[in-house]
């Protein structure tokens, strides 16, 4: 049985009884305030933008230009002026006019492939931002079992020093009264300042792991909900590691972000290869220009209007040697895109393994550490009688009882480490959401 909080408003400094958060509230107010979950999300929106921009290059572009010029010539006729009248003539005039111009690629296969690689770009920011949702959950279960442990710690101190200045004050009374010797007392308040620098690093490192919780929700935490009376450890099902890394090498994230970085590569290969072959676009052209002025000799200006279609072929010939050099670079990335997703792959199954042996091995160490907790009070118990009768000495009552606390303290952290593996085991399948983080927060109030 765990112990009851002693008045942690008081040493969480909360200053009052405030309704105590819970995980999934934790985890909501994380989502609104961390700013690496924000940094996702603000990537996922940039990388759904490679879609329209890949469909743009195979779609018609239009441009329109507009020129207003003033022009001041001097014509000096070396011969007779065939206008007739001064062989030096003056021509001032304005000039301005627009062009509308369009272009509809036919066939680049360069923009159809840079297109088809937009697809896979969204889905890679999909799968990470995925990823980062899962990070997220972890990241925050982890940062509050924290805090609980780092509470229990603190709270075991106390009662420590609490019961072993009960036993400091029986050895100095036994003293007193010549039933016990000045080693009895030595003990006892070596123990007792022992336990006292435990207390006060135990406070240290519960201001940290506040600190560090508060760096995801952006406010300092109050008081947290610890396990209930009705946490029950489940095994993984199926009970069979192989399938759960089978359903992770399909469902996650990590490998859907290096499968898609690898088929990228891919189509960057088949895209610089493109860069030989010709282009074909159908070009249309609209312009209209205006000059007027002096001395123009077309009767004072001119108004012409120019349209133009037709069809336009590139065929790169020589280019320095670069689209070889670029298709030879894009070859070596496909090839460290293959490898990275090969060690993804791997990586993710040991992750797997790693996880789902979390969950079993904390079962049974749970199982054993509440067995173990017994013992240690029988054990207490028992030290305390035989002290009273004689057949066990202070030392024996102060060692039982350190090991009791130690108990506790492990069992305590093995019930949340058992939570956290269920966690990364949901989250190495692809199936971590905030479903499985509510089936958790069940088991706190």
């Amino acid at each position: 049985m765990k112990l009851k909080p002693y008045i942690l408003a008081v040493m969480l400094g909360t200053g009052g009884f405030a309704q105590a958060a819970d995980l999934l509230e934790t985890y909501r107010a994380a989502q609104a305030n961390d700013p690496v979950f924000a940094a996702a999300r603000a990537t996922l929106q940039a990388g759904q933008e490679k879609l329209p921009q890949g469909r743009s290059q195979l779609l018609p572009s239009i441009s329109l230009s507009a020129n207003s010029t003033f022009n001041d010539q001097t014509i000096q006729y070396l011969g007779a002026n065939p206008f007739g009248g001064a062989n030096t003539a003056v021509q001032r005039y304005n000039s301005y006019g627009y062009s509308v111009n369009l272009t509809q690629p036919l066939f680049r296969q360069q923009n159809w492939l840079a297109y088809t690689e937009a697809e896979l770009q969204v889905a890679q920011a999909e799968a990470q931002f995925k990823l980062a949702e899962h990070d997220l959950i972890l990241r925050v279960a982890q940062a509050y079992f924290d805090v609980l442990i780092a509470q229990d710690s603190v709270q075991l101190a106390e009662a420590q020093k609490t019961a072993i200045t009960e036993q400091l004050e029986q050895a100095k009374r036994n003293f007193e009264v010549g039933s016990a010797t000045i080693t009895d007392t030595h003990e006892a308040q070596a123990r007792f300042d022992l336990t006292v620098a435990q207390e006060i690093a135990a406070q240290n490192n519960l201001e940290i792991k506040r600190r560090a919780l508060q760096q995801l929700i952006n406010e300092m935490p109050k008081d947290i909900r610890h396990l209930g009376r009705e946490f029950k450890m489940e095994a993984p099902q199926p009970v069979d590691m192989e399938q759960w890394v089978n359903d992770a090498q399909l469902n996650n994230p990590q490998l859907a972000v290096a499968k898609a970085v690898a088929e990228i590569a891919e189509k960057e290969v088949a895209r610089n290869r493109g860069g030989h072959y010709p282009t074909v676009d159908l070009v249309a052209n609209y312009s209209k220009t205006n000059a007027n002025g002096s001395s123009l000799g077309f009767g004072g200006g001119s108004d012409v209007t120019g349209k133009s279609v037709g069809v336009q072929l590139n065929m790169p010939l020589f280019q320095g040697g670069a689209i070889n050099s670029r298709w030879r670079e894009a070859e070596a990335n496909r090839d460290r895109a293959r490898e990275e997703q090969e060690n993804a792959r791997r990586s993710v199954a040991t992750q797997t393994r790693q996880a789902y042996l979390g969950v079993v091995s904390g079962i049974a160490q749970v199982k054993a550490l509440q067995q173990a907790l017994t013992s240690s009070e029988s054990v207490l118990e028992a030290s305390k009688l035989g002290q009273e009768v004689g057949v066990r000495t202070n030392l024996d009552v102060l060692n039982a009882q350190q090991q009791l606390y130690a108990t506790r303290r492990d069992l305590y952290q093995a019930e949340y480490n058992y939570l956290v593996s269920q966690l990364r085991l949901k989250a190495a399948t692809g199936s971590l959401g905030e479903e499985e983080l509510a089936r958790v927060n069940r088991a706190l109030h």
